[in-house]
């Protein structure tokens, strides 16, 4: 039967200031300073106090979400009091696996957390519900993607989603789960064709709109951009101490690909001084709001499109990514080598680089120029002597050695050797 709740319901816990806490069913409710929620349970199962945090409303997290956990090791728990054999294994569902995954992620430290609770709770959870975890089937995966795309999902998008569920397989394998993969997992194909970089004008056109646009912080956030090539929330989420003028670098310490050190242009370094100078006191980010509850802005897009669209671009091709695009695709056309372009864009690997090598780059024309001018032949000149063939080489060798005739009236040198010039086939030896 279901608990009821009297003291934690939505309305009692808007009414929670910074600080202030309540407790249900195991359940605690706390208000954070940052103006989020967090949710955790303290219980005793089996004469053991278990204390663990869920997680924070901003991540989605909610209170049925606790009580499925509260349910989840009361149920464990019984299975454990069954003295089952030792080497037999549960058949844990698919939730509960999914939920002990993200949980131990958290307190590992595991990478991309945010984006796997999304995938997992919002779209693989509701899809395998209590499935056992060692009996998804090739089948299921393949159901799986075929409703993702009926439902609109990108093939890029399902391909994220079912290599977290790979990642889950991988490590249940680690922690004992299960004793082999259940199944195989094929990812759809991607059209990884990116068409749309600016020009030189264009960019140029952006970033005077961008200048005149009514928000501070379009025209940074387009510089930075095209000047490093970094991600949107790398560029959103720079902190002042963070930047490096006098080195030319800017630290991202979360970045997609793990935390790196980012280098910059000249330009942008004297671009980024006046706002550094002008920080108040004891500000942290570059782009700070207080209307976010991390402290820096998390969006753009509204003043992003009203630059593009001032410059005369189609807003529906010219999208923020597109400003990260361009850098890369400038940097290949202007010979950049592709290792040195990786380490400036952060990519994994060189292939997810290759993509920006468009074939119909002025950079590929240039290239087959210099291979056309490798099979050109320069014209000799009158005054030129000519060279020396291998046969006419030979021809006069063979009047040398005969001894019938001398080159030039010069007899052959003590101790020639005709074996040297391969020709001993050729000559008699006394």
């Amino acid at each position: 039967m279901a608990k009821k709740f009297s003291k934690l319901t939505r309305a009692v816990m808007n009414t929670l200031t910074s600080g202030q806490k309540l407790v249900e069913h195991g359940i605690e409710y706390e208000r954070l300073a940052n103006g989020d929620g967090r949710f955790s349970i303290n219980i005793m199962v089996d004469a053991k106090r278990i204390h663990r945090v869920i997680g924070v409303e901003s991540d989605g997290v909610t209170r049925r979400q606790a009580e499925e956990y509260i349910e989840q090791v009361k149920t464990q728990a019984r299975a454990g009091r069954l003295n089952l054999p030792q080497g037999r294994k549960l058949h844990k569902g698919c939730q509960a696996a999914f939920q002990e995954y993200l949980d131990r992620l958290d307190v590992e430290g595991g990478k991309d957390l945010k984006s796997k609770k999304h995938r997992v709770r919002d779209h693989l959870t509701p899809f395998f519900g209590n499935t056992p975890l060692s009996r998804v089937s090739t089948s299921d995966i393949e159901r799986y993607k075929k409703l993702r795309l009926e439902t609109g999902a990108k093939p890029g998008t399902i391909n994220r989603e079912i290599l977290t569920l790979s990642h889950i397989f991988s490590k249940a394998l680690d922690w004992g789960w299960i004793d082999n993969r259940p199944c195989v997992i094929k990812q759809l194909r991607e059209d990884n064709r990116r068409t749309t970089f600016l020009t030189i004008e264009q960019c140029q056109r952006l970033l005077e709109e961008a200048k005149k646009d009514a928000c501070p912080a379009i025209y940074p956030f387009c510089a930075i951009a095209l000047q490093t090539a970094m991600r949107r929330m790398e560029i959103l989420s720079i902190r002042l101490a963070d930047i490096n003028l006098e080195n030319l670098t800017i630290t991202i310490p979360k970045a997609k690909a793990g935390a790196r050190v980012q280098p910059m242009t000249r330009k942008l370094a004297q671009e980024l001084q006046p706002y550094i100078t002008a920080a108040k006191e004891g500000q942290v980010w570059l782009f700070p709001s207080e209307r976010t509850k991390v402290g820096h802005m998390t969006c753009i897009e509204k003043p992003f499109r009203r630059a593009v669209a001032a410059a005369g671009l189609d807003v529906a091709q010219v999208n923020r990514h597109c400003l990260r695009h361009t850098a890369i695709t400038h940097l290949v056309q202007a010979g950049v080598d592709l290792p040195t372009v990786q380490r400036i864009s952060g990519h994994k690997t060189l292939a997810m680089v290759g993509r920006y090598s468009h074939q119909d780059g002025s950079h590929i024309q240039a290239a087959m120029d210099k291979l056309q001018k490798r099979y050109i032949v320069p014209k000799k000149s009158k005054n030129t002597p000519a060279s020396i063939t291998q046969e006419l080489h030979k021809a006069l060798l063979e009047k040398v050695i005969g001894g019938a005739e001398t080159l030039g009236g010069v007899e052959p040198m003590a101790g020639f050797e005709p074996a040297t010039y391969g020709l001993r086939n050729r000559c008699s030896t006394s």
